[in-house]
């Protein structure tokens, strides 16, 4: 009886125990992981499709797991490029404030990932994207990579040497093209992005991400976004001194300007960089100082530009105004910025000259 009554008691415990396991196996929901491939050791890949990036087809541009969009509050002009941009972190690891100003303090592993494209392309009326840019970051640095899209769109493939495309596009009922947009090469992406001749991301700074940004999962700001995705430590200040869309007419000329010159400008006219010599500087958090942003400063070297530019920016007159004529040209040896545009950004242009014609003269 009493072994009876032992297998009986064996017997009721193992089924207790399976039937548990199989309720715990019935309500098991997997932690889904994120398909983003980025090996240290062997990127650059080949192909943009091998970090996998993207769900579904590659041109959609549908962010991965963790792969989480951003946008700066103004756009660096690019022919008129648009652009979609996106950041992704290995798990656990975390970005780092250190000033409104100053770009946030990525992890090793993590990438920026920045698509350039055109709607409404002739002659199917299409979408064409022409390059992606990438930037990851190595335990010896940031490197970059570029890859460049095939005409079916299917693919886009790592080239470093730098090319030449032509595009033509309808906006706003009126055709526009671009006969040589310009694909950079590695040693041209270095020139704008360097920092003592190494490599640095641009736009990823605080005072420029402090704004809504319409997610798919509801609009939040995208500071607060990074801190709830793990992506930022949560260190902010309660202020941050932040730019504004310079498309934006409700915000003041002044913070306009200074938003549109920060982005355009500030990376490579700041120190050690690649137009430290010169007297501007264009970051946001300088240009409260009018000298910084060249107002009545001389021109340094005139070389064989028309003698009635001997001021980088002459209160109320653009014609004596080197900045403006920079800015207003698309001559290749005088231009600026140097690289990054072959058009005339019209808007920029505009808004520039309405801010030049605005200022006080030099005393």
């Amino acid at each position: 009886m009493k072994k009876n009554s032992t297998l009986l008691i064996a017997f009721l415990l193992t089924t207790f125990l399976f039937i548990s396991c199989s309720d715990a196996d019935d309500n098991y929901i997997p932690i889904p992981t994120s398909p983003v491939q980025v090996d240290l050791t062997t990127v650059p890949y080949q192909k943009l499709s091998d970090y996998h990036f993207f769900e579904g087809e590659l041109k959609l541009q549908n962010p991965a797991l963790d792969v989480l969009p951003y946008e700066p509050a103004s756009a660096l002009f690019t022919d008129y490029a648009h652009k979609k941009r996106f950041v992704w972190m290995p798990k656990g690891a975390s970005a780092t404030y250190y000033g409104d100003g100053t770009i946030l303090n990525l992890p090793v592993g993590a990438v920026l990932i920045k698509n350039f494209y055109y709607d409404n392309v002739q002659p199917s009326n299409s979408t064409r994207i022409i390059e992606t840019r990438i930037m990851i970051r190595k335990n010896t640095g940031w490197i970059f990579a570029e890859y460049v899209w095939n005409d079916e769109q299917t693919e886009a493939f790592l080239d470093l040497t730098g090319s030449n495309t032509s595009i033509e596009w309808m906006e706003n009922g009126v055709i526009k093209s671009v006969s040589s947009y310009r694909i950079p090469s590695e040693q041209q992406c270095l020139t704008c992005h360097k920092v003592n001749e190494q490599a640095y991301p641009i736009g990823i700074k605080p005072q420029n991400m402090n704004f809504d940004y319409a997610y798919s999962t509801g609009t939040k700001n995208q500071l607060k976004k990074w801190i709830d995705a793990g992506y930022l430590q949560n260190t902010l200040p309660t202020t941050i001194a932040s730019t504004v869309d310079y498309n934006d007419t409700s915000k003041s000329l002044e913070l306009r300007v200074r938003s549109y010159l920060d982005i355009n400008c500030a990376h490579c006219h700041q120190n050690n960089s690649h137009c430290d010599y010169r007297p501007m500087r264009f970051a946001f958090s300088e240009t409260t100082n009018l000298s910084n942003m060249g107002v009545c400063v001389e021109t340094q070297d005139m070389a064989d530009f028309p003698p009635a530019l001997a001021k980088i920016v002459n209160p109320g007159n653009i014609n004596r105004s080197m900045l403006y004529y920079r800015l207003n040209t698309e001559n290749e040896s005088y231009r600026m910025p140097l690289l990054g545009r072959s058009k005339i950004h019209q808007e920029g242009v505009d808004l520039i000259q309405e801010w030049i014609n605005s200022l006080a003269p030099c005393n």
